[in-house]
Formats: structure tokens, C-alpha cells, sequence
């Protein structure tokens, strides 16, 4: 189990300033869907985000697939929502509550610190991406940015976003009088599979292919564009009009 929440030093880059007098009060309170799949983590949250009078959990769940089903019913305003869980991961019920919940926002709580784990929950629909290690109060304050419409991301996970953006900007620059490679029929089929954020195992359902077979794909597709990760794919593609994602 994560440690419980602990001071951190935040910086204010990513993070919405705290409501002042200038912000009108909220009429309703906000209603928040907690999931993680910590019963103690979960009542912890519980018991911090109730000293807060206008923030307001609704519910819990303990994986994924529990999140959607009580994300259905209860219509939160914000999920906030572990990455790795049993049955059913965070990242991958995002896609699933966005479609049962269209006005429900996720925040990502997690430890995980993966570059790839904070690409792939916000091509899936989440809305902030934060590490177990903020303060309590930097948790409502969250929950309160998101809210009112903007994006939270912990300040080093943004870091290595941009890094990692520049990076594939640098790539891309360096490659851009470079013939672009030339992928089989059955490798642009995949590509734009990937394109619409299926997983290995949707995209061998729908092409009637094995899931290895989908994980050949993808390795070849990234060797023969010289790239690292599936959404670098996708970009690269795009703009070397290799596809269009309408």
C-alpha cells in the first residue's frame, strides 16, 4: 500500500493559484468519485476532502471496472483515480467513464511517475495527472482547477512532458528531409487503429488477428519510423501525412 500523503514542496508552475475573494462561491458543492484500490488510501481522501465544504465524495470504488459502473450511476463531477488497480486499470476505464459520464472529469492520483503511464491517461480523457506525494491540501486544490476547467499536472511529470515533446519536435526536424519509410497495408491499418486509442487487444478483435500479431505490428511500425512510443507514431504519422485521422 502507498505511503499515506505527505508535505511536499510544490511549485505553483502546473498548478492553479489558490481561490481568493475574487472567485465567486460555488452554488453546489463539487462531487468527487474516489478510486483506489487501498480501502485505507480511499477513506484517508474521504476524511481529508471532508474538511472541505465545497467539495463532496459521492462514492468510491476499488478498480477500474467498479469506477464505471459507479461513475454511471452517480454522475460525478471529478473522478479521482489510481492508474494501477487490479481487474481493471485507471488508465484504461478513463475511455469508459468519459462515454458513461461525458461531463465527468478525472484526475489521475497515482505513485507511478512513468512517462508512459502520463501519455497514455491523457490521450485517454484525464484531465490532471498528480503523484501520491502532494500535501492535502494541494489535492483539493486540484480538484477545484479541474473543476473550473483547467488541467493539473505535478510539476516534474510536466517536465518530462515538455522534454519529451521537444524531444519528438527535435526528431521530427532532424528526419523531415528524409523520404518517409513506407509501411505494408496491414501496418497503416494498425497505425490507425492506434490513431483512435484502441488497445493490442481491440485492434486484433477488429482486424480478426492475434494480439502478438498486433504487438509485430507496432514493433515494426516504430522500427521502421525510427520512433519510441506508440503516440510518437501517431504524430509522426499525421504530420508526414502517412494518415488522416478525421
Amino acid at each position: 500500500m502507498p505511503d499515506s500523503f505527505e508535505p511536499a514542496d510544490i511549485s505553483d508552475e502546473g498548478h492553479a493559484p489558490a481561490r481568493d475573494h475574487l472567485e465567486a462561491p460555488r452554488k453546489e458543492p463539487i462531487r468527487v468519485l474516489v478510486v483506489d484500490d487501498h480501502a485505507l488510501f480511499r477513506r484517508g481522501l474521504e476524511i481529508v476532502l471532508a474538511q472541505e465544504e465545497d467539495i463532496q465524495v459521492i462514492g468510491e470504488a476499488g478498480d477500474g471496472a467498479e469506477a464505471v459502473e459507479k461513475a454511471a450511476d452517480l454522475l460525478p463531477d471529478i473522478v479521482l483515480m489510481d492508474v494501477r488497480m487490479p481487474r481493471r486499470g485507471g488508465i484504461e476505464a478513463c475511455t469508459s467513464i468519459k462515454e458513461v459520464a461525458p461531463s465527468a472529469k478525472i484526475i489521475m492520483l497515482t505513485i507511478s511517475d512513468e512517462e508512459a503511464d502520463l501519455y497514455e491517461a491523457i490521450k485517454a480523457g484525464a484531465t490532471g495527472y498528480l503523484l501520491k506525494e502532494i500535501s492535502t491540501d494541494e489535492v483539493a486544490t486540484a480538484i477545484r482547477a479541474v473543476a473550473d476547467g483547467q488541467s493539473q499536472i505535478s510539476p516534474s511529470m510536466a517536465s518530462k512532458l515538455l522534454t519529451e515533446f521537444k524531444s519528438m519536435i527535435q526528431r521530427t526536424d532532424e528526419r523531415r528531409l528524409v523520404p518517409a519509410p513506407r509501411l505494408t497495408d496491414r501496418e497503416l491499418e494498425v497505425l490507425k487503429l492506434v490513431a483512435t486509442g484502441l488497445n493490442n487487444r481491440d485492434i486484433a478483435k477488429q482486424l480478426f488477428i492475434s494480439e502478438n500479431t498486433v504487438k509485430n505490428h507496432v514493433r515494426n511500425i516504430l522500427e521502421k519510423l525510427q520512433l519510441h512510443s506508440r503516440m510518437e507514431a501517431v504524430v509522426y504519422a499525421m504530420r508526414e501525412k502517412i494518415l488522416e485521422i478525421r
